[in-house]
């Protein structure tokens, strides 16, 4: 059982102790250093924060938790209920809310939960941030209101039909263009919120929509992380449906893939291709994805003679960067979808949206699609990390060892060579050290891969 503090918020599994898993008890303890940093940073005894959860089984528990404590802290919540990570960051600025927490393990197995912390803009809190709650978390230094300074709470269900209609509105998407291409589409919500937003969006873009795994009761029927090995029903049911292809999210719908017409994987790492594809064939501009993500975006990018740029991994990373680099799309390899023209957070419904614009202007089939673009192969391993590992060292060994190809440190170790790339760090998510190669072929990214992790064992001495 693990509990994993960082700036990408406070994620555990659910029982155990206090302080080596997500308890009550934490979720009240992080619940309060939020809403004491909230005060003091926004300056004002008014406030308000934006509360949603996806549908896994521990989120309502965790959801009563977290508002009963920003309650007790003289906070007004606007509680959204079921609800997905990228329609929470679009309410917080439409209420006027000083932050947002979203409550949900993204890709993580149904045993996990975490909180998600937003500032006013409805974006990520920066690490400097995320520091400082850890540190209030820790002294328990809080001072709650007095009764007669409780917030109150405000219940608001109709947020995912008013996230649907903003991205309706987004100049690049256009609804009658998507119906006169009559697509048949299969989802997999793997029964979390995706289930509810996903059909709801197609369905007003005229598209007949399949449905597999869109009940929220948050009873995962495979591993949430959208990846192959976890994806044979809907690659099966897209060929017997005939579907022009299939769209997977993760419960909290911030990650999107896309399975193409011949009942294959589209590639994650294709979704930000496609998505930047259409954007940039239509307004010239920038692009930026993390470290860990394919080569294939800076080639489109390129293509469309804009400039690509690589921030460490972390959404909140790739926002920075993507401000600073006047990016018009940018995201992450594993699916997450930021358009600025919507908002600064990874979004599977704008995504969808804009690649149903390509597919609709372009013609032909998704398979046709995918065969048209650069073609790199990506291997994902990781190693589970034990007391006995020592991460730094290990990352330090690795940089000393390959000192004479293109290094970057800026986030773990990423080592470009002519044909390849390989990037190891320690993840954020789970207490495991990612290994990420791209090469030509999938048969070079895995004996890459394998290499690499032989010579980590070799360096750490297992």
């Amino acid at each position: 059982m693990t509990l994993i503090k960082s700036i990408s918020g406070i994620r555990g599994t659910i029982g155990g102790r206090p302080n080596d898993n997500l308890t009550p008890i934490d979720a009240v303890k992080f619940a309060a250093a939020y809403g004491t940093w909230l005060k003091d940073y926004s300056k004002s005894d008014n406030l308000k924060v934006v509360v949603g959860r996806d549908a896994r089984l521990s989120g309502e528990m965790i959801q009563n938790l977290v508002v009963s404590t920003l309650v007790g802290l003289g906070i007004d919540i606007i509680d959204l209920g079921l609800s997905t990570t990228p329609t929470v960051e679009i309410a917080v600025p439409l209420e006027n809310a000083n932050g947002g927490i979203i409550l949900t393990a993204s890709h993580n197995p149904k045993q996990w939960n975490a909180l998600k912390l937003l500032n006013e803009k409805g974006e990520f809190l920066d690490a400097t941030e995320g520091a400082i709650i850890l540190q209030l978390a820790e002294k328990e230094d809080f001072n709650f209101a007095e009764v007669d300074e409780l917030g109150k709470i405000t219940r608001n269900n109709a947020y995912i039909d008013i996230h649907i209609d903003e991205v309706l509105n987004l100049p690049l998407v256009d609804a009658d263009t998507i119906k006169k291409a009559k697509f048949k589409v299969v989802v997999d919500g793997v029964n979390s919120t995706g289930g509810i937003a996903i059909p709801k969006l197609l369905e007003s873009l005229g598209v007949e929509v399949i449905k597999l795994y869109c009940d929220p009761t948050g009873n995962f029927p495979h591993n949430p992380e959208p990846l192959k090995e976890h994806l044979g029903d809907i690659c099966k049911l897209v060929v017997k449906e005939k579907a022009d292809f299939g769209i997977v999210v993760d419960p909290d719908v911030d990650r999107l893939a896309f399975i193409s017409n011949d009942g294959e994987m589209f590639g994650e790492e294709y979704t930000l291709v496609a998505c930047a594809d259409y954007v940039l064939g239509k307004t010239k501009g920038n692009t930026v994805s993390n470290l860990s993500s394919s080569r294939a975006l800076r080639d489109i990018t390129i293509k469309h003679h804009g400039t690509y740029e690589a921030s460490a991994v972390g959404e909140v990373n790739v926002v920075k960067k993507m401000k600073s680099n006047n990016a018009i799309i940018g995201g992450e390899g594993n699916g997450g979808i930021i358009y600025p023209s919507s908002h600064y957070g990874r979004d599977s419904l704008v995504g969808t949206a804009l690649f149903l614009m390509l597919m609709a202007e372009k013609g032909g089939t998704v398979r046709e699609l995918r065969d048209s673009y650069p073609s790199y192969y990506m291997s994902k391993k990781k190693i589970q990390l034990t007391p006995e590992l020592d991460v730094d060292e290990i990352l330090v060994a690795m940089e000393k060892k390959y000192s004479n190809e293109e290094v970057s440190t800026i986030d773990g170790v990423k080592v470009d060579f002519p044909e390849n790339w390989v990037h190891l760090r320690k993840s954020n998510t789970e207490p495991i050290i990612r290994i990420y190669t791209e090469a030509k072929t999938q048969a070079e990214a895995d004996t890459l891969a394998d290499r690499i992790i032989d010579e980590i064992r070799e360096i750490a001495g297992i």
